[in-house]
This record gives structure tokens, C-alpha cells and sequence, in this order.
């Protein structure tokens, strides 16, 4: 799981990476945060607030940290982007309806100074609905591919049964190891 990714991506001890996982409510951020620490997740709350998740194993500090998605909330999110070396962006590819306002909440936050050349991976969730639109068309729909001042990749998932999530995880520990030649 998410510890053997990381395990890769810091070979020395005592190192820590700081993930901050975003997106608006609902998309399945909390979700996807317990299927990456091996948690149960049949029973869910909508996050109020932010959740962290700090893992020590194998001389590794993992901290990743789940902020609310709430409109209410998501002024507050520019907060918690300091020191970030990886932003997970999750959409909930279900909800069609609010493909554009994920969108612009994406382009806000790829602007912000704190986030510059941090590597982006967007988690198309909810994939296992049969309404899920496919991670390619939210790709173009989010003009992912004007994104040049850093690494991203999209990638289908669905947190609840966890296919693809390990996909996701495979081109982070990719990401991290190119930032480390």
C-alpha cells in the first residue's frame, strides 16, 4: 500500500513527506486518505474541518493531510500549502454538474506560489458508478494539458473498492524518485 510507495520515495531515515489531498465535498477524499492507510471504509462522515493522517514505519514520516471540501471551507485551504511536496486533487467523476467548479478551484490552487512545480496527481473517482465520466474527458474538461510549470497525471480510481488508487500511488513514488536525481 501507500507505505511500500513511500518506502521507495525516501531511502534514508527520518524523512518525511507532506501530501495535501483537496478537492470539493464529496468527491471522496477521506475515502481515498483510509484506503491509503489500510482503514475500513464502509462507514464515512462528511470532514469537517481537516483530518491528518502522520504514519512513522521504516524510519518514515508520512503526513497527509485531508482538508474539508466545503465551500465554506475552501478559502481556508491556501493555509495548509506550505512545504507541500505533493498536491492529490480528487473529483468526483459522478458529478458532472460540478466539473467546472472543481475546475476552477484546481486552476485557483495550481496558481498559488506555494504549490509552484509541485507535482499533481488527480484521483477521477467514483469510477465503479455507472455515471462516472471517463478520467480521459475530465482531463480536458480541467485543461489539464496546459498545465507546464509541472508533473501531473490523472488517473481512474475508485477509493471505495480501491482499483486504481495503487496506480495513482505507483506514479507518485515516480515523481518523487525523478525530483531526487
Amino acid at each position: 500500500g501507500l507505505l511500500s510507495v513511500i518506502q521507495r520515495l525516501k531511502g534514508s531515515p527520518e524523512q518525511e513527506l507532506r501530501i495535501v489531498l483537496l478537492g470539493l465535498d464529496n468527491a471522496g477524499k477521506t475515502t481515498l486518505l483510509k484506503r491509503l492507510a489500510s482503514e475500513e471504509v464502509s462507514t464515512i462522515t462528511p470532514t469537517q474541518g481537516f483530518n491528518i493522517k502522520s504514519v512513522h514505519s521504516h524510519g518514515l514520516k508520512l503526513n497527509v493531510w485531508d482538508i474539508g471540501g466545503q465551500r465554506s471551507i475552501r478559502p481556508y485551504w491556501r493555509k495548509y500549502l506550505g512545504s507541500t511536496d505533493l498536491l492529490i486533487y480528487v473529483i468526483d467523476s459522478a458529478d458532472q454538474k460540478r466539473f467546472e467548479e472543481t475546475g476552477q478551484e484546481l486552476a485557483e490552487l495550481t496558481e498559488e506560489e506555494a504549490l509552484t512545480g509541485v507535482p499533481l496527481l488527480v484521483f477521477a473517482n467514483k469510477q465503479d458508478l455507472v455515471t462516472a465520466a471517463p478520467a480521459a474527458e475530465i482531463a480536458e474538461g480541467l485543461n489539464l494539458h496546459t498545465y507546464r510549470d509541472r508533473e501531473w497525471q490523472i488517473q481512474a480510481c475508485s477509493a471505495l473498492s480501491g482499483e486504481g488508487v495503487q496506480d495513482g500511488m505507483n506514479w507518485i513514488s515516480s515523481q518523487i524518485m525523478n525530483r531526487k536525481k
